[in-house]
């Protein structure tokens, strides 16, 4: 196989298909499946001059190493790991929105926090290298095509990255159920980066001290917690919010 990174699942990889076709280097597709989506899929491929090499589904379970992938494996361009968070904020034309996630290492959670960065406009993610899942197939799957849009900054340090966030003016906002404060009391519409930790452990403590404020999720059920994806569409949507009803 094509040395790159793997990415599995219909709509991975016709995201990637579809926002840079270039960067695919090796696209598998089962033998035997011969349905609408697949040959969506083909007609796909074939727009975009990919060549598409039919195999049993033995084969793509050992691609994929899973047997998730739906049918569909391709390789692409290995992204890197990580990229300038400088660079990507010196280049920004509205005041940052990022979403920094210490401790997440599901890599579900993280395929769908990507997605969900995506969706509401977060200008990267960023995440400790040594508490992170990082970017697998199976975060790749889940994030249906965020993984190729949103940057991804891996860190050494992550306090040290909130500190120099805050060098640069933007207010570094923590999640925490323990707050005194909701996040609907926060002004949450300038420069600034959302820091949520894994579900159940929270924020590590040296997390929570960096950070300017700590705001919670008003809660009105029975549950204590939610799943760090949902709690990142609710804090970034906000963010969103709260900037629109400003410019508005």
């Amino acid at each position: 196989m094509a040395r790159g990174r793997v990415i599995f699942g219909f709509h991975a990889v016709k995201s990637s298909i579809r926002q840079d076709a270039g960067q695919v280097s090796a696209l598998y597709v089962q033998d035997s499946r011969d349905d609408p989506r697949m040959r969506d899929l083909l007609e796909a491929a074939g727009h975009a001059g990919l060549r598409v090499m039919a195999v049993a589904r033995e084969r793509l379970d050992r691609l994929a190493g899973n047997t998730h992938h739906q049918g569909v494996v391709a390789t692409i361009a290995a992204a890197p790991l990580r990229r300038d968070l400088d660079a990507i904020l010196d280049t920004l034309a509205e005041p940052s929105l990022l979403l920094v996630l210490d401790g997440v290492q599901d890599p579900r959670n993280l395929g769908a926090c990507l997605r969900v960065a995506d969706g509401l406009g977060a200008h990267a993610v960023v995440a400790p290298k040594d508490r992170s899942v990082g970017l697998t197939p199976t975060v790749a799957k889940v994030a249906s095509g965020a993984a190729e849009t949103v940057p991804y900054v891996a860190v050494t340090n992550l306090a040290r990255t909130l500190r120099a966030l805050q060098e640069r003016g933007i207010w570094v906002v923590g999640a925490d159920a323990g707050s005194a404060r909701s996040l609907a009391e926060v002004d949450l519409s300038g420069p600034m980066a959302w820091v949520l930790g894994a579900e159940g452990e929270g924020l590590r403590r040296l997390s929570r001290e960096t950070c300017d404020e700590l705001v919670r999720i008003p809660m009105v059920g029975t549950v204590e917690s939610l799943n760090v994806s949902v709690a990142c569409g609710i804090c970034l949507y906000e963010s969103r919010r709260q900037r629109a009803a400003r410019t508005g």
